[in-house]
C-alpha cells in the first residue's frame, strides 16, 4: 500500500481532509461503517473528536478516505480491519498540504525559507514571518506546518510577499530541549540576564542568521520587487522573541512589527524595554505558560509609554474572547495543559481581532 495525507492549514494548524492508498489489486467493498478513528481531535485542547469517515470512494487500485477534519499528529489512527489497514503517523507515505505551491522553497546564503510572491507589478509590501520553538531545522517544510502563519498570511493579503524562513536547530533537538527546560522547577521561569545554556546559543532566532534574513529583504529592494516603505514583521512564541530581535538587528528595515506571545529572557526583555522607533504591538492570551512573562512585558511596554511613545500597543486576550476560536473550552483541563492551549493566541491575530494586521500593515516607512 502507499498511504498519501492530503491535508491544508486551519486556525489549530495542520488538519486531515482526505486520505488516498493505492492497493496491490481491486478494492474491496469497503463503507465509512467499517473504519474507526481514535486519537483524531478538532481541536488543540483534544475536548472535539472528529466525526469519524464521512465517505469512502473506490476507483479501480485507489481508495479514497474522506474524514471530519482532525489535527495531523502522529497518534492518530485510522483503520479498517476489512482491509488490514492502518493509517498513522508513521505509516503515511506521502503528505500534501494544500497551497504548499505558493510558496517557492529557497536556500540562499545559508538562509533556508520559502517565499510567496504575488502575480503583481512594481514594488509590493513584503510580511516577515517567524515561526516558534518546534519548526527548527533545515527541512524548509515546517515553518509552514508548525501552526497558522504564512500561507493564513497569504491566503489573507495576496498582493503582498510573505516571507518564511527556517530558524536553525543547532546541537539539540527540541526533545532534548523540553527534557532540559521540564527538569528545571518552572520551565518557563523568566530569569533576565541568564545565558542560554550550552547547545541552545545556535538554535532558534540567533542575530547572525537575522541579519542574513535581513540581507536578503534588501537585496528584493534593491531589485525592485519589495517597497521599501512596507517591510512587516511577525512572529509567534520563539518567533515573536525573534520578531522583536529582528527589529533590533535590523531598525532601519521594517514600518512596524508584531510579536505574539514572544518568549521573555534576558535579550528580548531589555530589547523590548528600550525597543528602536518602529511600531510595535505585542499580542498574547491572559495567561501564557507563566504569568510572569506577562509581567515583564508590561514593564517593558509601560517604560516605552511613560518615554511617550505612542507607536506601542499591548493587547491582552480575555478568557471568553479564547473561548470564540475554540480555545480553552474544556473546563476540566489540569491548568497547565489550558496554558499551554492559551499559548495559540496567534489564531486571534490572524483572523485579525483588534484590526492588529489592519494596524501593521498601515504604517509606512519615512
Amino acid at each position: 500500500m502507499k498511504i498519501t495525507a492530503h491535508t491544508f492549514m486551519h486556525d489549530f494548524g495542520q488538519m486531515m481532509e482526505t486520505i488516498t492508498v493505492e492497493m496491490d489489486g481491486a478494492v474491496p467493498a469497503v463503507t465509512p461503517e467499517d473504519f474507526s478513528c481514535t486519537g483524531c481531535f478538532g481541536n488543540i485542547g483534544g475536548s472535539v473528536p472528529c466525526k469519524g469517515v464521512t465517505a469512502v470512494e473506490t476507483r479501480d487500485n485507489v481508495l479514497t478516505v474522506t474524514v471530519d477534519p482532525f489535527l495531523y499528529r502522529c497518534n492518530f489512527s485510522v483503520s479498517c480491519e476489512k482491509l488490514g489497514l492502518q493509517v498513522t503517523g508513521n505509516t503515511v507515505d506521502q503528505v500534501c498540504l494544500f497551497h504548499e505551491e505558493l510558496f517557492r522553497p529557497c536556500v540562499e546564503n545559508g538562509v533556508v525559507y520559502r517565499i510567496y510572491e504575488p502575480n503583481a507589478h512594481g514594488p509590493r509590501p513584503l510580511i516577515l514571518f517567524l515561526h516558534g520553538g518546534g519548526a527548527c531545522g533545515t527541512d524548509n517544510m515546517q515553518q509552514l506546518t508548525d501552526t497558522l502563519g504564512p500561507i493564513k498570511l497569504a491566503e489573507r493579503l495576496p498582493d503582498m510577499y510573505v516571507m518564511a524562513p527556517q530558524a536553525p536547530a543547532g546541537n539539540i533537538t527540541m526533545e532534548e530541549m523540553v527534557a532540559r527546560n521540564n527538569a528545571r522547577h518552572n520551565p518557563f521561569q523568566v530569569i533576565v540576564g541568564e545565558d542560554a545554556p550550552n547547545g541552545e546559543k545556535d538554535r532558534g532566532w540567533v542575530r547572525g542568521y537575522l541579519g542574513k534574513v535581513a540581507d536578503l529583504i534588501r537585496r528584493m529592494i534593491d531589485e525592485g520587487k519589495v517597497d521599501p516603505h512596507r517591510v512587516y514583521v511577525t512572529g509567534l512564541s520563539m518567533g515573536g522573541c525573534g520578531t522583536i530581535k529582528m527589529v533590533s538587528v535590523a531598525p532601519d528595515l521594517f514600518a512596524a512589527c508584531v510579536p505574539i506571545c514572544p518568549s521573555m529572557n534576558g535579550e528580548t526583555w531589555p530589547i523590548l524595554a528600550n525597543f528602536p522607533e518602529v511600531p510595535v504591538y505585542v499580542a498574547t492570551s491572559y495567561i501564557d505558560h507563566a504569568v510572569g512573562r506577562h509581567a515583564y512585558i508590561m514593564r517593558a511596554v509601560q517604560q516605552l509609554w511613560d518615554r511617550g511613545r505612542r507607536d506601542v500597543r499591548f493587547t491582552i486576550f480575555t478568557p471568553e474572547e479564547l473561548e470564540a476560536y475554540g480555545i480553552g473550552l474544556d473546563p476540566n483541563v489540569p491548568a497547565r495543559e489550558l496554558y499551554a492551549e492559551n499559548h495559540n493566541s496567534w489564531i486571534l491575530v490572524y483572523h485579525n481581532e483588534y484590526g492588529i494586521l489592519d494596524w501593521m500593515l498601515s504604517h509606512r516607512k519615512q
